[in-house]
């Protein structure tokens, strides 16, 4: 070989070492395969409505979301303290557009307009998913709600979405939370929990294709005049799912509900706000089977 070739041979030799160490292609180098990062989990929080604190309430949950997985929460907030409380951007059929999954967290008891709740449940039907907290169970109710309401019924639609009917509540007093034995990772490996005061919500019907995943005792205390009645008259317990899951709709779109969250000690509780987060990342496909958030969504520490 002329001095010329040994020349060029060892220029290349040396320049493919600079580019691609002794090794192969950097991990660094323009051949490899960025990570880019996912956009985090759109979530929008429809909050307001009767009885509860929800200007607190909705940056618990929005702080306790965003610590936990990778998201966005907005905050869709009315202030009304009634139970007629509505929401302006229920008023367009596209109102949740853009948006991952929805947190319907409204009091709305005695908003009875068949067209504007219709809006709101055709985005769940076309395949947006929900998660529906505490006083979103006794929202959107008319009729004779307080007996069970058969599927199809003219005003079934909200109970037909959430997968559970309830009418009311006991006092409040701490209620003891069990999982049950499932295998939705929802409750994969949550151990059993006490609540402060809270409300327990009672269950009229569980609709078919809902999975119940918590129950709920509470021991309520016995009424003075019934002990005076009857001074060995013991405590009643009541029992409740307090949390569940349902397929809605042609398309089954996930829905996850919890009937607790009264008060912002409950809202602010780990346990809660972890069942919660889970309850998202399940309805949007998003949960593993360990019952952890996926890859694109879990916080790197």
């Amino acid at each position: 070989m002329q001095t010329s070739q040994w020349i060029l041979a060892l220029f290349v030799l040396l320049n493919t070492q600079i580019c691609f160490g002794k090794q192969g292609p950097s991990a660094n180098s323009s051949t490899a395969t960025a990570t880019v990062a996912s956009a985090p989990l759109k979530v929008l929080l429809v909050a307001g409505g009767c009885c509860h604190d929800y200007a607190k309430q909705t940056q618990i949950l929005k702080q306790g979301i965003e610590t936990r997985i990778h998201s966005e929460v907005t905050i869709i907030f009315n202030p009304s303290k009634g139970t007629d409380a509505t929401f302006e951007i229920y008023e367009s059929d596209q109102w949740a557009e853009g948006y991952d999954v929805v947190i319907h967290d409204e009091c709305s008891a005695n908003v009875t307009d068949g067209p504007y709740v219709k809006r709101i449940l055709a985005a769940h039907k076309s395949g947006v998913p929900a998660v529906n907290l505490h006083c979103a169970m006794h929202s959107y109710r008319w009729g004779n709600f307080r007996k069970a309401v058969n599927l199809g019924a003219e005003n079934a639609g909200w109970y037909e979405m959430i997968g559970l009917q309830s009418t009311g509540h006991g006092p409040k007093l701490p209620i003891d939370i069990t999982y049950e034995k499932s295998t939705n990772p929802i409750v994969k490996g949550l151990a059993p929990w006490r609540t402060i005061n809270e409300e327990l919500y009672n269950n009229v019907r569980v609709y078919p294709g809902a999975e119940v995943l918590a129950a709920g005792s509470q021991v309520q205390k016995i009424n003075p005049k019934a002990l005076k009645a009857n001074p060995n008259a013991k405590p009643k317990v009541s029992k409740a799912v307090v949390a569940w899951t349902n397929l809605y709709g042609p398309k089954k779109t996930k829905i996850f509900s919890t009937s607790l969250g009264h008060f912002n000690d409950t809202v602010g509780d780990d346990r809660y706000l972890e069942l919660v987060v889970r309850g998202i990342l399940w309805t949007t496909g998003n949960l593993t089977e360990a019952g952890k958030p996926t890859k694109a969504y879990a916080i790197q520490p």
